[in-house]
């Protein structure tokens, strides 16, 4: 049994924040993460991070690092590299590392454990469901990670912030976005990004504009895409066939919750119900 203070659930942005704050207000850490340090922020190879808190522009890994280093540097902060397979409401979580299972009793437990990408399978397109399809974040990891390319031809579904960042991404690695498609009247994304990330590269944006059909047989050859009403329903008449070779979905992100099934879920977030303080019942 290891006994800590504050069991921090996730190594990424939020939970490395989290390690060093509960630290400095005086607790024992233990961070457990099942891959490496830094999440998401490993994959994001473009400057914008770092403005506000160190006063200079950073990428991705720069702005992680940081607090890598700082937290490793530090004798009250533990680092187990392992998977949490179970938390119970008494704060004991049982977690699966190389060195085989740890038990860990913790006074608080910080849920750091970030959310998964909305998947194709849950977005009702008809037509076939051939190669070619990514979601944003799939796509960022397999080209800024693995040096990969993945498509020629890209069109876009959903403007949230990831989405338009690798519309940018694309086009620096020699492809071509044939447009970026949101089912919402306004973007998804930051304004910055938008202009940023579009508008300067001449990468058409299509408001109330969504992907009502995927065609392709062993790799996607086109999509048709259809202007949408007022209730998000899309109108016939509107519709149209865009050739592409790769279609990437940016459609959002779901809260990682499967811990905490005994803990009530907030169903506009799908996130668990949080006071202000950010801590469930």
């Amino acid at each position: 049994m290891i006994r800590t203070d504050v069991l921090v659930i996730g190594g990424g942005a939020a939970g490395l924040a989290a390690a060093l704050g509960a630290e400095k207000q005086g607790a024992r850490v233990l961070l457990a993460e099942s891959g490496e340090l830094g999440g998401i922020l490993n994959r994001c190879i473009h400057l914008g991070f770092g403005l506000t808190r160190f006063g200079e522009e950073l990428t991705g890994p720069e702005y992680a690092s940081r607090d890598i280093a700082t937290l490793s540097a530090n004798s009250r902060i533990a680092v187990i590299r392992g998977t949490v397979v179970s938390l119970k409401p008494s704060l004991e979580a049982e977690i699966a590392s190389e060195s085989g299972y740890e038990t860990v009793r913790a006074r608080a437990v910080v849920l750091a454990t970030g959310s998964r990408e909305r998947a194709f399978g849950a977005l009702n397109i008809a037509g076939t469901h051939p190669a070619g399809i990514f979601t944003a974040g799939a796509a960022q990891e397999l080209i800024n990670l693995e040096g990969r390319s993945i498509g020629k031809r890209i069109v876009i579904l959903g403007s949230g912030d990831i989405g338009l960042i690798m519309a940018r991404r694309f086009t620096l690695e020699g492809a071509r976005v044939e447009g970026v498609f949101e089912i919402m009247p306004h973007p998804g994304g930051l304004n910055r990004n938008v202009a940023q990330c579009l508008t300067d590269f001449k990468i058409p944006l299509e408001l109330s504009t969504t992907v009502v059909e995927v065609r392709g047989d062993k790799r996607v050859e086109e999509v048709v895409v259809a202007k949408v009403d007022e209730n998000l329903a899309p109108i016939p008449e509107t519709k149209r066939v865009v050739r592409c070779d790769t279609l990437v979905l940016s459609v959002g992100l779901i809260p990682v919750t499967n811990l905490i099934p005994f803990v009530q879920t907030d169903r506009s977030t799908k996130g668990p119900v949080v006071n202000s303080h950010y801590m469930t019942a």
